[in-house]
């Protein structure tokens, strides 16, 4: 279930970094002067677990490299462990937010005996009728985007599940929106007619020739999105399209229509995708289509810097 970075018993680690997510948890051993000492990772993210279940996973993955009697150790937390479903609520900060303020407004979760301090960041929300939405865990990216690259100020696309939109001022989040891409392709591709054309996809040479052809369908023409989806399971049928090729297609009008859909958001600064290599590898390719070239941030990356930011702002 785990799997180490780094292997072998490290120096003492000042604090922890918690990267919790809904599928996945990503601990970091933070040392003198930020250095990391070690990391793991988990598949135990809020999906699998009850509220009372956090403190004992988060001894377990922190085991190996951390000893179970000492001095206190803060472990700073951001993502699903703060939903309503996580392990405590962090309550929201309202946008326009400022994100040298998340620190300030996190919530301290119990944990019964041991060494750790645990303490959740807020996630933010955007209210207002029709303009609902709310973000855990990119937040914490954003922060570390602004950290990395300072004086940002323009757009953040933010690929997965659920796609984020943000504009971004230096560490102000003005505005955002969800894309639910990610998780329409899964539903989609598992759980509707389409499964029958993409079952045992790969990632094959038609799955790029797919992923092209879906891109320009979807990003010509957005808002035909409906109309065009079952093409998925005609080309199968009556164009002996393959499973690769149908997947690929599926990803690529998905992603096309999105892109196109917001086109209203480009022109305002810069442009960053931030998230796991695959997906901002096909995002990138989106706006390329687009005539943007936006500057490329792994996500993992950017959640620790936010983590680091955010703890270097507690302590002032």
């Amino acid at each position: 279930m785990l799997a180490s970075d780094e292997g072998g018993v490290t120096a003492e680690s000042e604090w922890v970094a918690v990267d919790w997510g809904t599928s996945n948890l990503r601990v970091w051993g933070i040392g003198r002067g930020g250095h990391v000492l070690f990391s793991r990772t988990s598949a135990q993210g809020m999906a699998t677990l009850a509220p009372d279940a956090y403190p004992r996973v988060l001894a377990d993955i922190l085991a190996p490299d951390v000893a179970p009697a000492g001095k206190p150790l803060d472990a700073l937390i951001c993502g699903m462990a703060g939903a309503r479903q996580g392990w405590m609520e962090a309550p929201y900060l309202d946008a326009p937010a400022d994100l040298a303020t998340l620190a300030a407004a996190a919530v301290t979760a119990p944990v019964p005996g041991g060494r750790l301090r645990a303490r959740i960041l807020p996630g933010v929300c955007q209210r207002g009728d029709g303009a609902e939405d709310v973000m855990r865990g990119e937040e914490t990216q954003l922060l570390g985007l602004s950290t990395l690259v300072p004086h940002f100020s323009g757009i953040v696309c933010m690929p997965g599940t659920h796609c984020k939109w943000v504009v971004l001022s230096g560490r102000r989040v003005e505005r955002f929106a969800t894309v639910m891409t990610g998780e329409l392709f899964d539903v989609l591709r598992a759980h509707s007619v389409l499964r029958h054309a993409c079952t045992g996809a790969g990632q094959g040479p038609d799955h790029a020739l797919g992923f092209k052809s879906g891109l320009a369908a979807g990003g010509d023409a957005p808002q035909r999105l409906p109309a065009m989806l079952f093409k998925v399971r005609a080309g199968a049928l009556l164009s002996a399209r393959t499973p690769d090729w149908c997947a690929g297609y599926l990803s690529g009008l998905l992603i096309g229509a999105e892109i196109g859909a917001q086109r209203e958001w480009f022109g305002r600064g810069d442009l960053a995708v931030v998230g796991s290599a695959g997906l901002v590898e096909l995002y990138g390719a989106a706006m390329a289509r687009e005539g943007k070239q936006p500057l490329i941030v792994d996500g993992h990356a950017a959640s620790l810097a936010g983590l680091l930011a955010a703890r270097q702002e507690a302590r002032g």
